[in-house]
């Protein structure tokens, strides 16, 4: 199995895209998912991706906060705009803003009409959009994540797949096997309700999850035990040894 193994800059908020950039460079993590929020907004697409270059690290993914049925499907070109300048045809959106079961049988016919909208929007350009599977969204259940997927029905649109940190080890698991042909990216991390721990921690259990998943992948550590850019050498250790 190739896995290409990366970072979510959004692990490090505090720090500036060029340290985060030159930690990854010394622990040998190629790929980056940079956030929208803090590191790269659309209109430092360009500055960023020549610090990229720079560092010999390739983008992976560019993790916006666009959220469908919230935030005006007119700005979405703006993202796919900076995705591309930074390298990459993988965009990171969220579905809704409330968890599936919450909605109206009329909500959610206006949302999956957007989001078919927004699929072809991505088709038009050549990128995939890809839903998290959070805790207030619609896919924040198995069940409504491949109704979505079926409903759209679009190569062009597609899902992350991480554990959630409030469910057992086999709900997550089933989530991981029927999304999985779904599924592009992974955020690689180990959560348990409110508390962090380190990944080497659960490396036996990330083996499990990864079973789930065929072909190549990319995996992507998001959120350190203690939030520090200092822990990312040992974490990436960790990740590489799941990844064996």
């Amino acid at each position: 199995m190739d896995y290409r193994l990366g970072l979510v800059s959004v692990s490090f908020r505090g720090h500036s895209p060029e340290e985060i950039l030159s930690k990854m460079k010394e622990c040998g993590l190629l790929y980056i998912e940079w956030g929208s929020d803090v590191h790269v907004p659309p209109e430092k697409a360009e500055e960023i991706a020549a610090l990229q270059s720079e560092y010999g690290i390739i983008c992976s993914s560019y993790g916006t906060y666009f959220r469908l049925g919230v935030t005006p499907i007119g700005e979405l070109e703006r993202y796919v705009h900076g995705a591309k300048t930074l390298g990459t045809d993988i965009l990171r959106l969220w579905c809704g803003d409330k968890n599936s079961e919450d909605y109206s049988a009329e909500e959610k016919a206006k949302l999956f009409s957007i989001c078919k909208e927004a699929a072809k929007i991505a088709n038009r350009h050549g990128v995939t959009l890809c839903m998290e599977c959070h805790n207030y969204t619609f896919t924040n259940r198995k069940e409504s994540a491949v109704e979505l997927m079926e409903a759209v029905d679009s190569e062009n649109f597609r899902m992350y797949w991480q554990p959630n940190q409030y469910r057992d080890k086999n709900e997550n698991l089933a989530y991981a096997s029927l999304l999985s042909q779904y599924t592009t990216h992974l955020h690689v991390f180990n959560w348990e309700a409110d508390e962090k721990f380190p990944l080497i921690g659960a490396k036996d259990l990330w083996k499990e999850y990864l079973s789930c998943f065929e072909g190549e992948r990319t995996l992507l550590l998001e959120f350190m035990p203690d939030d520090k850019l200092s822990s990312l050498p040992i974490e990436t250790e960790a990740l590489k040894e799941i990844a064996e």
